[in-house]
């Protein structure tokens, strides 16, 4: 058995290849286009796991990925690859765009082909994921209920529309032709990899080095946290017991204001490297329609697939600072040429 994994590369993806390969023995293939935020480095010591095959190239690449599942014949395809951050999609929203819609379809259009010449038994078994994020839905006053998988969507960020319009792309080629997809809506996600445009790597990583921590506006939007190897397991769940062409919410149970997390993560810094840390907190200007609140409602995955969050915010905020201090060599190779020009001009040069 194989499965093909889109956007492996990224954080989220690369924490999903390490955690597929420590608890299966199937073949992944790994397709990235690695762009700015996609890193080999993510994938250090798989190189050399027959287990693991990766490829380099776009899921828009209708030819490429043809002849991938051609080739591998997986029993399903895990979609990850999008461009991810709401500031980028702000200013350049193209990108966005031609990878999270064009890209999905091309890469719908291909799998279609592929699924529908299948042997009857393997048509049942095979899956089409869909990792999708929770900024489809909008945003919520502080004492709206949370995100159900019922709730409308109402993008608010090119970013989120583009993901939304995705969404709809794989809802509609299971209603119109079968295919046999799954959808999971997740919050924030933090912890190993991920790339320090977000907020809590760059929050720590500005605090190690003694500069200014950035929080827009007043600090008060609020954001649901989930520890990344904890979304990972929830996927490995849905892909295996999901029911078709239905969504899943994937929440962290960990609703925190802007400046709680800031405030946490400058508390915990205090303790394992002594400063006030604290004192380098500064508000910036707020980015346009900052969505307010996010908030998943997670009763449906728990009652129907029995997973739930292991990892509170504080184990978890606790051990991504552990793995960012004990890898500094992958923080180095970051944070320089590209990142530092985008910090600096997002900051408007505070950082």
């Amino acid at each position: 058995m194989t499965i093909l994994v889109t956007g492996g590369a990224g954080f989220i993806g690369a924490n999903f290849v390490h955690s597929w390969l420590g608890s299966h023995s199937e073949t992944l293939i790994n397709l990235d286009k690695l762009t700015y935020a996609g890193n080999l480095a993510n994938l250090t010591g798989l190189e050399t796991d027959p287990r693991y095959q990766f490829i380099h190239g776009d899921i828009a690449d209708r030819a490429l990925v043809s002849n991938l599942l051609t080739t591998h014949q997986p029993t399903a395809v895990l979609n990850f690859a999008a461009e991810s951050h709401v500031d980028r999609s702000i200013q350049s929203p193209g990108a966005f765009i031609q990878t999270n819609i064009v890209g999905v379809f091309n890469l719908l259009e291909e799998v279609r082909g592929y699924w529908q010449g299948l042997a009857e038994l393997a048509r049942d078994q095979f899956r089409f994921l869909q990792i999708s994020t929770d900024e489809v839905y909008g945003t919520l006053t502080p004492t709206d209920p949370a995100f159900s998988e019922t709730t409308p969507y109402r993008p608010n960020s090119p970013y989120a529309a583009s993901k939304a319009a995705a969404d709809h792309l794989v809802r509609a080629y299971h209603h119109t032709y079968g295919l046999p997809t799954l959808t999971t809506n997740c919050s924030n996600n933090y912890g190993p990899y991920q790339y320090p445009e977000k907020l809590i790597p760059l929050l720590l990583l500005n605090a190690l080095a003694g500069k200014p921590l950035p929080i827009y506006g007043n600090g008060t939007n609020i954001r649901d946290w989930l520890y990344v190897t904890d979304h990972c397991e929830a996927i490995q769940v849905v892909l295996a017991q999901g029911r078709v062409g239905e969504t899943y919410n994937i929440g962290g149970n960990n609703e925190k204001t802007n400046l709680e997390v800031v405030h946490t993560l400058c508390d915990l810094l205090a303790e394992i490297k002594p400063r006030d840390y604290q004192a380098l907190i500064q508000f910036v200007p707020d980015r346009p329609g900052h969505d307010l609140r996010y908030a998943i409602d997670a009763t449906k995955i728990t009652q129907e697939l029995g997973w739930w969050p292991r990892m509170t915010f504080e184990q978890g905020l606790r051990a991504t600072v552990g793995w960012y201090l004990e890898h500094p060599h992958w923080v180095d190779s970051i944070i320089s040429g590209e990142y530092q020009h985008w910090v600096a001009t997002q900051y408007q040069g505070q950082s």
